[in-house]
């Protein structure tokens, strides 16, 4: 293959297993072979290629995915985008940033930082994972509760399609009424219509003192007034939740302090602006307001950046530590409101059909967005745990359907959520994205059986 530069086509069994995976653990990795695109035009010609030879290709980021998007199962040739990784130009005006698709997300938070703006997706692999890959997933994380998703800050792409044609979508505009937005289409489209090969991102002020406070609450149903409370009063950027048992697995690396000494079955964290000394003060009060009601047992703000980052640690180290139990992952999400009423019958369900195992809850849940943990128990076996655990999707997918919820908030389809799609989208729906795909992929070489179970 003499499509990229010399030396960016790997096969070595090495290459071939990091590359071809991501951060789930449920399908091994078999592509044939792994090509690194340095120009929009060496990734024409891949496709271009691969519809010649009728060969299947997987888009690789930081391979950070939790749903099996970028994983080549089935002998793919895996397209990674490490060297397409430059900011391109920055306008200050119109406080955007070009970025080639391998662009890190903390790369670009960085570069926002140097120009005195701020970029606000933000996630626990913010330091892996890479732009492209937000996009094909429409990454939400930490700050959805005040900046929203992914597709809120990006205002053009560059894509190549299934047939190989670059397309040049929205540029940059903020209003553009001429039809259909296809730059919408590409955004959590897990790289099924094409590769998003240059995006230009939105940037926003830089945010003022941000203060975090940590609060322990006696129950569940507890912690959504204290939502209701502090959003009447402040304007938050995050609110997200634990469980006792997420904070135990949290204290027991040795690296990160208790909050405070209180045990509770559930704690908030959140975080908003204290720009000014009104604020902080408001927020006490809202706090104590919150402490006479009943819905607080406990509570820490931070004084410090130090402090902040230490508490932002309770939550965001969340993820890599359970990593060690091998967790099945659920990421389901409904309307705010519904939250409570929600958790309570997917914790019904688990609890009965898992008795023995330990699950561990947390979430965004200032955005209806919940996390599901089954950690896998010591003696069991990874295929054994995970067919276990496959058995209740079912019973967990019809609540989700009950409450007009979705199988996956932030995670993408894949294709550990492929078979369920049915349970979030209409058949009508899914026939129309079947069409959508067949325009931009007619040949079915991007990224295969992803999103659609195969047919």
């Amino acid at each position: 293959m003499t499509l990229v530069d010399p030396g960016k086509v790997l096969t070595d069994p090495v290459s071939l297993e990091a590359y071809g995976k991501d951060w789930t653990k449920h399908y091994p990795p078999a592509p044939s072979a792994i090509v690194f695109p340095k120009t929009i035009e060496q990734v024409q010609a891949i496709v271009h290629w691969a519809n010649a030879h009728k060969v299947a290709l997987v888009p690789s980021g930081g391979r950070t995915g939790l749903s099996a998007g970028a994983v080549a199962a089935n002998g793919e040739v895996v397209v990674a985008f490490d060297y397409m990784n430059q900011i391109l130009g920055f306008n200050a005006f119109d406080r955007t940033v070009v970025c080639q698709p391998g662009v890190v997300t903390r790369q670009l938070q960085t570069y926002a930082e140097e120009q005195g703006l701020y970029y606000p997706v933000d996630f626990a692999s913010s330091g892996s994972s890479q732009i492209g890959g937000n996009i094909g997933t429409n990454a939400g994380g930490i700050k959805v509760i005040r900046y929203g998703m992914t597709r809120n800050w990006v205002a053009g792409l560059k894509v190549v399609t299934g047939k190989g044609e670059l397309l040049e979508l929205n540029k940059d505009l903020i209003k553009n009424a001429t039809g259909y937005d296809l730059r919408q289409l590409f955004i959590g489209a897990e790289g099924t219509l094409g590769f998003v090969v240059e995006a230009t991102m939105r940037l926003d002020r830089a945010p003022r003192n941000l203060t975090a406070m940590v609060l322990g609450t006696p129950d569940f149903d507890s912690i959504m007034p204290v939502l209701h409370a502090f959003q009447g009063k402040l304007d938050l950027t995050a609110f997200e939740f634990f469980s006792d048992k997420g904070l135990a697995k949290i204290l027991a690396r040795g690296d990160v302090p208790a909050p405070f000494a209180t045990d509770c079955p559930f704690y908030a964290l959140l975080e908003f602006e204290a720009s000014t000394e009104d604020v902080a003060n408001e927020a006490l009060a809202t706090f104590e307001h919150c402490v006479e009601q009943g819905w607080v047992l406990d509570g820490v703000m931070s004084q410090s950046e130090s402090q902040l980052k230490n508490l932002w640690k309770l939550r965001e180290y969340l993820s890599e530590t359970i990593s060690h139990w091998t967790p099945y992952k659920n990421d389901i999400s409904v309307t705010v409101s519904k939250v409570p009423a929600f958790l309570r019958d997917i914790d019904a369900i688990v609890s009965e059909h898992y008795p023995d195992y330990e699950v561990v809850w947390y979430g965004h849940i200032g955005d209806g967005n919940l996390h599901l943990n089954i950690l896998k128990p010591e003696h069991m076996s990874k295929d054994d745990f995970f067919a276990s655990c496959a058995k209740v999707n079912k019973w967990v997918f019809e609540i989700v359907e009950r409450y007009n919820g979705s199988i996956s908030a932030e995670h993408g389809v894949g294709m550990t959520k492929r078979d369920y799609l049915g349970y979030s989208r209409s058949p009508e729906e899914i026939a129309c994205m079947k069409a959508i795909k067949a325009v931009f992929d007619p040949n079915g070489i991007m990224n295969p059986g992803k999103i659609f179970a195969p047919e």
